[in-house]
């Protein structure tokens, strides 16, 4: 069992939601014991000791005001995340998109944290939060088993599961240019783009699809068995394919906005590939998380042309995510019910994808602050992303809650109404940040 001190704050987990909540607290003045089990204790998708390491994509979603992650991003960086810095100082290019060079933004985050003179780290596993003092649990989809069980016995209730699944990455130097092309969906002519395109014709689409299918998969363990879900957002290619032979097609593999060189038309799919690393040498393939064995990876999407000769260079595997029923459990302070002094921040709680983890660890590290030295608490307008996903995961229907993204369905509707949906969109971003501004002020974040 790990003490607080009074006076300090103590901080579970150093991913992307433990590593912002520690450093707002940290920068509000606080003494602050961080807490990463890693490398004493590894996960099943972790493979370095780096805060903030990301395990699946190295895209934080769009960089535009007028969506809905854009805007997430906007209201952080008025608020000085250390996160979303870090990521825009290890950005890789990918259109409109915000995508990192995974190991130069991890090594940033935890030099940045190691750095602060305020901020201990420290390399253990906690099995149990303490039972007194003001503390963050932001361990992530992939708590320590310890730590999970003593979550539930805490909460009284049995724990929620979804599925998660990584992609794989190529080295870009395997992959046949004369078939790839560069383009970026709805990039002007001449643009060579962000994006690597493998483009398909019907029949070799077709192929693809039915050696997918029949592909082995790795078995689930007995627990996956039992309770065989996954999370909508994030389906392994292979499940999405069984929902119907053009499922793909109309999915990660639409063509819409994409000219073959080759032929100067549009071809019947495409799969994409975004750059991963700083040095432009790897490239993950887009929005294809999988559960297949390794050797059928290899077998099967060497099937999509340009990879006939794919260097794989990290292979997708699943692995299933845990988070609790935030509904009855956490106020939209991410205060625990019932509990003024224990906070939930990151995938944990619901707030699902990159930037909502480091939204919901920022709320948790400013209200963190404001509790150890006598304040009260902020909740966020309803109206700026970060108050809406707070919002969300607080109150949301408990029976069957499942992860919310960053999504403009969940703010307030616009009085009066926009018709226009680009219009409206921009409205919702100007609406957000002017409130998160006055807002900001208001409550002496400026």
């Amino acid at each position: 069992m790990i003490g607080t001190p009074s006076g300090s704050l103590t901080v579970i987990g150093g991913g992307l939601a433990g590593s912002e909540a520690a450093w707002q607290a940290a920068e509000r003045g606080l003494h602050v014991d961080l807490y990463e089990m890693r490398p004493v204790r590894m996960t099943p998708a972790h493979v370095t000791d780096q805060l903030a390491e990301l395990v699946c994509s190295n895209s934080l979603g769009s960089n535009l005001p007028d969506r809905a992650p854009g805007l997430l991003k906007a209201e952080l960086r008025r608020l000085r995340s250390l996160v979303v810095a870090c990521a825009d100082e290890t950005a890789v290019p990918a259109g409109g998109a915000l995508a990192v060079g995974r190991e130069a933004f991890a090594q940033r985050v935890t030099e940045r944290i190691e750095a602060h003179p305020r901020i201990t780290l420290h390399r253990q596993e906690v099995e149990a939060f303490p039972e007194r003092g003001v503390v963050v649990v932001a361990t992530g989809p992939l708590t320590s088993p310890a730590l999970a069980a003593h979550i539930a016995a805490w909460a009284g209730s049995d724990q929620l599961y979804f599925y998660d699944a990584m992609a794989p990455i190529v080295a870009v130097d395997s992959v046949d240019l004369s078939v790839a092309f560069r383009a970026s969906r709805y990039g002007p002519d001449g643009d060579e783009g962000d994006y690597l395109n493998c483009p398909m014709t019907q029949a070799e689409y077709e192929r693809f699809v039915d050696e997918l299918l029949n592909a082995q998969r790795l078995p689930l363990r007995d627990f996956e068995r039992e309770d065989p879900r996954f999370f909508e957002a994030c389906l392994p290619v292979e499940v999405l394919a069984a929902r119907g032979k053009q499922a793909l097609a109309f999915g990660p593999l639409k063509p819409v906005g994409l000219t073959d060189p080759r032929t100067g038309r549009r071809p019947h799919a495409v799969v994409q590939l975004r750059q991963d690393d700083q040095a432009a040498t790897l490239y993950n393939l887009v929005g294809f998380q999988t559960n297949l064995t390794w050797g059928e990876q290899e077998r099967v999407f060497r099937l999509i042309p340009g990879l006939e000769q794919a260097e794989f260079v990290r292979f997708g595997q699943m692995h299933r995510n845990t988070f609790i029923n935030s509904p009855t459990l956490l106020r939209p302070t991410l205060q625990s019910v019932g509990r003024d002094d224990l906070l939930f921040a990151g995938q944990i709680t619901g707030t699902e994808g990159y930037i909502g983890s480091v939204a919901s660890g920022l709320v948790a590290g400013l209200n963190a602050a404001r509790l150890v030295q006598g304040g009260e608490p902020v909740q966020f307008p309803p109206t700026t992303m970060i108050g809406a996903l707070c919002d969300y995961i607080s109150s949301a229907g408990a029976k069957g809650f499942q992860p919310m993204k960053a999504n403009f369905g969940l703010l307030p509707p616009l009085v009066p109404p926009v018709r226009n949906k680009r219009e409206r969109y921009s409205a919702y971003s100007q609406r957000a940040l002017a409130d998160l501004d006055e807002f900001a002020r208001s409550a002496g974040l400026a």
